[in-house]
């Protein structure tokens, strides 16, 4: 492998030799494949020997589609290249990243659909006083769809994560100097959290010059709306222009007028972070059990071949926030789920649809044959079916049905548009064909094709003759025991098997030429059936050098239906999504509802009998709903406390999850549900650290943090989930009523705060408090309940969410649940018997008051608490401080008494300490 030696050294690269039937890697490459995909390294061997030895490690064609799509698809931090060639001539001919997978799409999606389309972003950062300005360009290569967006970000850079997620990057390109500063540490984070390859391109290709001329080349229609976007964006031209060097969109002709350039508003949908999307399980996971883990595996009902399923993706990715807009997907879901023979009707004929975004992508690569043509046509006459389905719904949402699908359907299918392609197509296509799995093009279409045709059918008729003439003159019966081969390496011959050759042996010695003698018999031929094969195969040559012309041809005029397919397939696959929110909401045991949705600055988040919808779809669960009612004013920041495994967790995400599913369009897992517009959602759910990054799990938990308190306004959601927990018990309960108080008085956002600090209960009586500068409104407390048989200690969980707080921890008693030895739970209980004795919160409890259920309730007010503490503590210093081993018995008894008469002094005004005197 001498090339090998001499390519420039990239760690990312993973390079393939393509040596026909199999392929090869070498180096670090074979170690990395040998170890990551056959798990051992006996897979490899070694070139050469001595300090010149290369490893080497073989792939079927096989497993390098598995390779590819899992480097290219899945991972992010390799790309892929493609080399062919022999010896020491080897070029390379394929080379694809997370970002950019065109040329290998034929390999990716040989034998499966394509769930997702990757993009790629460059951004130009700026930074001013007031934070950093963000110019975003970004290129989605198989959508062809070019964008822009411009926005001011903080140092967390939350909204260029929120950006990332919602447009599915996969791959961003960066100035090469931006890697250095601290800020950019920060970005390189962003990038590794969301999953995103980082490019590193020349300042240089960041530039403007031509990028108007550029892109007026790529995108369809006049030049002027394309001047206007541009001029508009100060730093975004700078980040288009690297990605299209990039991508080298200019370099293949076939861009040219088939992208669309958009702006891109931040606003325009419901920004959700890295951490949110994981913490509401929106995209399925590899690790995921079963389908339903995921928001996306649940609701995932589509029919089309791929395109619903990318829908899909986008819309979970970017939930609305324009309430009619949300509104007029709730109505079309709506009228699917009350006519089920309406929905039926269509999901049966959508199946029968292929994916025909990517058919047009093929198309318009020239990449497609007559394959991909029929596929086409079979979707196309498919459509008058969904159009009569669509014409026979009469229900209370006929109007927007037929302004929304019915109206753009029969555009897009008169003579001018879709009926001009099926015309086409049954004018070239010999469709009597297809039941062979034949592909052909009709050899009326043209004069040429059908003279060779004919030529062709002559030339098989005088062959048939000559196989009867030569039947009779051997007197053997025709197709049974002298047969006719073509397609041989020898073109058309005769053959006879070797148990008949001795009958004829001596007429095939004088009149035939004997080609091959083999077990399955003899191939012979005569001058005659030699010259007839010949012209046979010449004719054959000439008819498919011909019919690839007009394939060809067909394939060119079928591109410039692009735009006809291009919005059939919109409207197809939004349908496709909207029937499968439908599917879905009447198919659940427990069926869905339909949200009532307001603007964000009015009404409430109330949710009645909620569930969460992908934890009651496991088999195993029988899932208990609990109602949630954010009230501004009252309850809008919630303190959550109950026993761990209490169902604390579940039920703040299934909120969330709710809310995100209402603004998707998706009818709810609730009885009854109403809900004000978020425009965000925050969640820091369980922390994870991250070595590789130097990053520990509590500053971890810090940096989500820090992004909400940064990103939040008063119209998202915040769920926060057990805050604090990642340091020693005091920092962390410091850290959780500092951030409580921030979000409460400052952000003003509707709040679920998960907690085991029950001490965080004590926030919602300030909301009573009589001090008017520090009164905090809306905080309320609840509490997850779980009963405790007196009689044998036994923990239940009852997993309903009822207002209060929870002042018990279950620690102990969920142990004993993971079956813990005897011992250790007993001198569990023990120590904490003895730590309950001496911290604050055990002395803040009243032993004498009854107990309610299991719940203690607390008797005493903060302030009367911290009062009290600190005159116990100069009671406890004072006598410390005593010098009891120079005092005799009558006077250390004097010094006490005083003591404890300044003490009992102190107890008049305050409760709290009255309980130990």
């Amino acid at each position: 492998m001498f090339i090998f030696m001499f390519l420039l050294q990239d760690p990312r690269a993973v390079r393939f030799f393509d040596r026909r039937d199999y392929y090869t890697a070498h180096g670090e490459n074979a170690t990395f494949i040998a170890k990551t995909y056959y798990h051992t390294t006996t897979a490899m061997r070694q070139l050469g020997s001595g300090s010149n030895a290369l490893s080497s490690v073989s792939v079927s064609r096989n497993m390098f589609e598995t390779i590819a799509r899992d480097l290219l698809l899945e991972r992010t931090d390799h790309t892929l290249e493609l080399y062919e060639g022999s010896g020491s001539n080897w070029r390379l001919v394929k080379s694809g990243t997370p970002g950019n997978i065109g040329s290998f799409e034929d390999v990716l999606f040989a034998n499966s659909e394509m769930q997702d389309s990757p993009v790629v972003v460059a951004l130009s950062l700026n930074y001013r006083e007031n934070g950093c300005t963000i110019g975003l360009g970004f290129v989605d290569l198989t959508k062809r769809v070019l964008g822009m967006a411009e926005f001011l970000d903080d140092s967390h850079f939350t909204n260029v994560e929120s950006a990332f997620v919602a447009l599915g990057c996969k791959e961003c390109i960066l100035p090469i100097e931006s890697g250095k500063s601290t800020e950019n540490r920060m970005l390189c984070d962003v990038l590794t959290k969301c999953g995103v390859m980082l490019t590193e391109k020349k300042k240089s290709e960041f530039k403007t010059r031509d990028l108007v001329q550029d892109l007026g080349r790529l995108v369809k229609g006049p030049i002027e709306p394309v001047r206007d976007l541009v001029s508009g964006f100060e730093f975004a031209p700078g980040a288009l222009g690297a990605l299209l060097s990039y991508a080298e969109l200019l370099a293949d002709e076939s861009n040219y007028e088939n992208y669309t350039l958009r702006s891109y508003n931040l606003d325009s949908y419901m920004r959700l972070d890295s951490a949110a999307m994981r913490a509401l399980n929106v995209l399925e996971s590899k690790t995921d059990a079963n389908k339903n883990f995921s928001l996306f595996g649940l609701m995932n009902r589509t029919c089309t071949a791929g395109m619903g399923k990318r829908l899909l993706h986008v819309w979970l990715k970017q939930p609305l926030v324009d309430v009619k807009e949300i509104n007029s997907r709730l109505d079309i879901v709506q009228a699917f789920v009350e006519d089920t023979a309406l929905r039926q009707d269509l999901r049966q004929h959508l199946k029968r649809i292929s994916d025909i975004e990517r058919l047009m992508h093929n198309i318009q690569k020239r990449r497609a044959g007559l394959q991909h043509i029929v596929k086409l046509y079979q979707s196309s006459i498919r459509l008058p079916y969904i159009k009569s389905a669509l014409e026979r719904y009469d229900g209370q949402f006929s109007t927007m049905m037929r302004s929304r699908y019915l109206e753009p359907i029969e555009l897009w299918t008169d003579d001018e548009h879709l009926n001009k392609f099926i015309g086409l197509v049954e004018a070239s296509v010999d469709l009597d064909q297809l039941e062979n799995r034949e592909y052909m093009i009709s050899p009326s279409y043209d004069s040429i094709l059908a003279n060779l045709k004919d030529q062709q059918e002559l030339l098989e008729s005088q062959i048939q003759n000559l196989h009867r003439q030569t039947a009779d003159d051997l007197d053997l019966p025709m197709d049974k025991a002298l047969k006719l081969d073509k397609g041989t390496q020898f073109g058309h011959v005769f053959r006879i098997t070797k148990k008949e050759e001795p009958k004829i042996r001596k007429k095939l010695n004088t009149q035939f030429i004997i080609l091959e003698t083999r077990k399955d018999g003899v191939k012979f031929t005569n001058t005659k059936l030699k010259k007839l094969g010949d012209q046979y195969q010449q004719i054959l040559e000439e008819y498919k050098s011909c019919q690839k012309k007009l394939v060809d041809r067909v394939v060119q005029t079928a591109a410039t239906f692009s735009e006809v397919f291009e919005s059939l397939a919109e409207i197809i696959s939004e349908l496709d999504v909207l029937l499968s929110f439908a599917d879905l909401a009447s198919s659940c045991p427990t069926p869905y509802t339909r949200p009532d949705i307001t603007s964000s600055d009015e009404g409430d988040i109330t949710l009645e009998g909620c569930r969460h919808p992908c934890v009651e779809a496991q088999d195993w669960v029988n899932f208990i709903p609990n109602d949630c009612k954010l009230v501004r004013g009252k309850t809008w920041f919630q303190i959550i406390t109950g026993p761990n495994m209490g169902g604390k967790s579940t039920f703040i995400r299934q909120v969330g999850v709710n809310i995100l599913m209402a603004q998707v369009g998706s009818f709810v897992p609730c009885d009854n549900a109403s809900i004000s517009v978020r425009d965000c959602i925050f969640a820091r759910v369980g922390a994870g650290d991250c070595q590789l990054r130097g990053v520990s799990t509590f500053m971890q938990e810090m940096l989500e943090t820090a992004s909400i308190l940064k990103g939040a306004t008063d119209k998202s959601l915040i769920i926060i989930d057990e805050l604090g927990r990642g340091t020693s018990t005091y920092d962390g309960f410091g850290l959780a009523w500092a951030i409580c108080e921030h979000i409460v008085e400052v952000i003003k956002a509707p709040t679920l705060f998960a907690t085991h600090f029950h001490e965080l209960t004590a926030l919602a009586l300030e909301n009573v408090s009589n001090d008017s500068q520090k009164q905090i409104v809306g905080v309320a407390n609840y509490h997850v309940s779980a009963h405790i048989d007196s009689s044998t200690r036994k923990l239940t969980m009852l997993y309903k969410v009822e207002p209060g707080a929870c002042d018990q921890s279950f620690g102990i008693h969920v142990a004993e649940f993971a079956n813990f030895p005897e011992s250790v739970v007993t001198l569990a209980r023990e120590k904490a018997a003895e730590l309950e004795d001496f911290s604050p919160s055990a002395t803040s409890l009243n032993h004498t008051t009854q107990e309610v259920g299991s719940k203690r309730k607390r008797a005493f007010e903060p302030d009367d608490m911290s009062q009290g503490a600190a005159k116990a503590r100069q009671f406890l210093e004072a006598f410390v401080a005593l010098p009891l081993e120079t005092m005799d018995k009558m006077q250390a008894l004097q010094e006490v008494k005083k003591l404890t008469d300044t003490l009992e002094k102190d107890a008049e005004n305050c409760n709290w300490l009255q309980q130990f005197l």
